[in-house]
């Protein structure tokens, strides 16, 4: 990891922060979650870092990029990952988002088809219409905003014994950097969660190669299996795997088939058997 690159591009008006491999083969734009960052993506990229040149962002208001008062809907999301693709002149990366990353990068694929080549999206936040209201969301939205605030008050080794004490099958590489996104996060960002366009409108619209990852529900995965169905159903260009024995966090949950089904999806490596 020594040798990764950070850097900043300048995409619609915010200085938007990454880390890259600057590996051999495609680029791989990683994508993370709300109050995550891109290097939560550490152990991933360690082992895809031979295969492909990765780029790890740090979505606005999250790690090094800039804040703003508002504008965190995945609309300006898709639109930061445009103007980082372009920037850098990246023919046709492929990307990886997970959660609040796997919707932004749905949208990107909707409105800018002609920048991506394939999308991995993990466990993103479809829900079916009535399964949260209007009070239980700005409930969660003023909760969750308090705990961000009191997290960035805690040491990093807090923070990490914290998680070590609630992911418990999380390897150890990982709660190095999910501590230190909890310190650097934003609470605005929360603004995410006022969404108010549908991704039934957003999966419309995606005309790539597109796999969804799903994972248990009662071990709190967000997407059911209805939802999953009605995904595949209703755009021919997804794929469906579900991945047992994981929650939310498929990656960090059940790492080793996650990235076999990777290898398996994405080009050039090896050959894609999608």
């Amino acid at each position: 990891m020594s040798k990764w690159a950070s850097e900043f591009v300048n995409t619609n008006g915010i200085q938007i922060h990454f880390n890259r491999t600057s590996g051999g083969g495609k680029p791989l734009i990683l994508v993370h979650g709300i109050t995550d960052n891109g290097l939560c993506w550490t152990r991933l990229a360690k082992s895809l870092e031979p295969e492909y040149d990765i780029i790890m962002i740090d979505a606005r208001g999250h790690g090094h990029s800039d804040t703003c008062e508002k504008g965190y809907q995945k609309q300006e999301h898709a639109a930061d990952l445009a103007g980082l693709i372009e920037t850098l002149k990246l023919d046709k990366p492929s990307l990886i988002g997970h959660s609040m990353g796997g919707s932004n990068v749905a949208v990107l694929a909707g409105n800018y088809p002609d920048l991506v080549d394939k999308i991995i999206l993990e466990d993103p936040p479809w829900r079916s219409s009535s399964s949260v209201s209007t009070q239980e969301k700005n409930t969660i939205i003023t909760n969750w905003r308090q705990d961000i605030v009191e997290t960035r008050k805690k040491t990093r080794e807090d923070i990490m014994e914290y998680g070590r004490i609630h992911n418990p099958t999380w390897d150890e590489i990982e709660f190095g950097p999910w501590a230190d996104s909890k310190k650097l996060v934003n609470p605005d960002v929360l603004g995410f969660l006022s969404e108010t366009t549908s991704w039934q409108e957003d999966v419309q619209k995606i005309k790539c190669s597109s796999l969804l990852l799903t994972a248990d529900v009662d071990r709190g995965a967000i997407v059911s299996p209805e939802v999953a169905k009605s995904v595949v159903v209703s755009n021919v260009n997804f794929q469906m795997v579900h991945i047992e024995g994981a929650g939310h966090n498929i990656r960090r949950e059940q790492f080793e088939k996650y990235v076999e089904l990777i290898r398996g999806f994405l080009p050039d490596t090896g050959g894609s058997k999608w």
